[in-house]
């Protein structure tokens, strides 16, 4: 009869535990010989009982741990797990961290020792399994969401018209973090060089229209509308890779995108705070996120092969494009006279301002390194569904916490291109 108190399936495959109720100890009226047979008895019997248990482990059909460690070991650990299963001591890794201690006292083989050592290690590895996707799914959902969220405060709560310099500030932010995690050796990255930086100019200045544009545009436009029309970006990288890479769409991935042109013409349409200089960054962002994607992938090759090692790891991108974009945001800042507004501006006195700001550019960085976490964790799939569904939740919260004027039809385009961009990652699959 099993145990009531064994709850691991692990062992209990394995471990016929002796159950709670003892028989009652030979009565003392007994005779001396009388007793001394019945207790000769017993621990025949409960020896044969063991035996039997560890026979029933040593089968060829039986894999478990416990299974393996008498395999392995030796015999005496099988008994040992007999008794803490006794005292209750149900939990996996009370009894692998008991029966190490007991294997160390009383010398057991260091074979068996390693048996436990894999038990220990197994059970690690099963929870790190487990919780790694999510971990690193919530950790890219919420940096995205609160970048944009932070930039939008940034730009429109406290009417900042400085967009290089709010730029140029967050990738100072990456650059002294990336040297500082570099300096500890916590993280590696490849060394510049003329070479690699001539190949990486071009994917730089894209790089740094697509953040200027970007952030002008969440200056004028509400962040649900932004979300939408950043679909146009699929449309135009779609076509690029036709004409670049030669590379054809299935007809459910041309059915997305048509949905996602109609949602952000009837977006627009219905958008009661509609700004056209705010929509003209916006579609001026697609082009430049759509062309940053393309060369990206065109140039990858070549700029790996002017590495020492060869290889160009997401790091060292970040690191390269944040460094070289230092320069040129500081010869925009001159072009536009925004050194001047910024040095004359009432905001940037606020202290809560600068924590705003801060925090961005922190996210920025955090994106940048939960996006690879959560694409080695999971994989391009997941990822790309998981970015799609993320825009929901970036919607419902610029219109909640920026108070913006909305209509029933535009909440239906709204929805409507949110549901397009899930139909697109899940086209994309197939």
């Amino acid at each position: 009869m099993p145990s009531k108190g064994i709850s691991s399936p692990l062992l209990a495959s394995t471990v016929r535990a002796v159950p709670f109720t003892l028989p009652p100890p030979p009565s003392p009226f007994l005779p001396i010989h009388r007793r001394s047979l019945l207790l000769l008895r017993r621990r025949r019997s409960r020896s044969r009982s063991e035996c039997d248990d560890i026979e029933e482990a040593k089968s060829p059909s039986n894999t478990s741990v416990a299974a393996v460690a008498v395999k392995n070991g030796d015999a005496s650990v099988y008994k040992i797990i007999h008794g803490y299963l006794k005292q209750k001591n149900n939990s996996i890794i009370k009894v692998a961290a008991n029966v190490a201690r007991k294997a160390a006292s009383n010398k057991l083989s260091r074979k068996t020792s390693d048996v436990f050592d894999t038990l220990l290690q197994k059970q690690q590895s099963k929870w790190g399994t487990k919780t790694g996707p999510l971990l690193s799914g919530i950790c890219y959902c919420i940096a995205s969401c609160s970048m944009i969220l932070l930039n939008k405060v940034v730009l429109s709560s406290y009417n900042f018209n400085a967009g290089v310099s709010l730029m140029l500030y967050q990738n100072l932010i990456s650059v002294v973090i990336l040297v500082i995690l570099e300096l500890f050796r916590l993280i590696s990255t490849e060394k510049l060089t003329w070479k690699l930086i001539k190949i990486w100019i071009p994917v730089n200045l894209i790089f740094i229209g697509m953040l200027v544009t970007g952030m002008y545009s969440l200056k004028y436009i509400n962040v649900a509308m932004v979300t939408i029309l950043k679909n146009m970006t699929n449309i135009l990288t779609a076509l690029g890779e036709i004409y670049m890479f030669r590379k054809g769409q299935n007809k459910k991935v041309w059915a997305a995108l048509f949905l996602m042109i109609v949602s952000a013409v009837c977006g627009g349409i219905t958008d009661l705070s509609f700004h056209l200089i705010g929509y003209t960054w916006q579609i001026l962002n697609c082009f430049l996120t759509a062309g940053y994607s393309l060369t990206l992938r065109r140039l990858m090759d070549t700029a790996k092969q002017s590495t020492k090692s060869g290889s160009l790891n997401e790091v060292s991108m970040v690191l390269l494009n944040n460094a070289l974009s230092i320069p040129f945001a500081l010869i925009l800042i001159v072009i536009f006279n925004e050194w001047e507004y910024v040095y004359q501006t009432e905001v940037i006195r606020d202290p809560m301002f600068w924590v705003f700001a801060t925090a961005s550019g922190l996210l920025g960085l955090a994106i940048s390194f939960s996006s690879v976490w959560f694409l080695h964790q999971t994989g391009p799939t997941t990822y790309s569904l998981v970015g799609s569904l993320n825009k929901i939740p970036i919607s419902v919260a610029g219109i909640l916490l920026f108070n913006v004027p909305v209509s029933v039809e535009n909440l239906c385009s709204i929805g409507f291109g949110l549901f397009a961009g899930i139909f697109f990652a899940k086209a994309k699959m197939s």
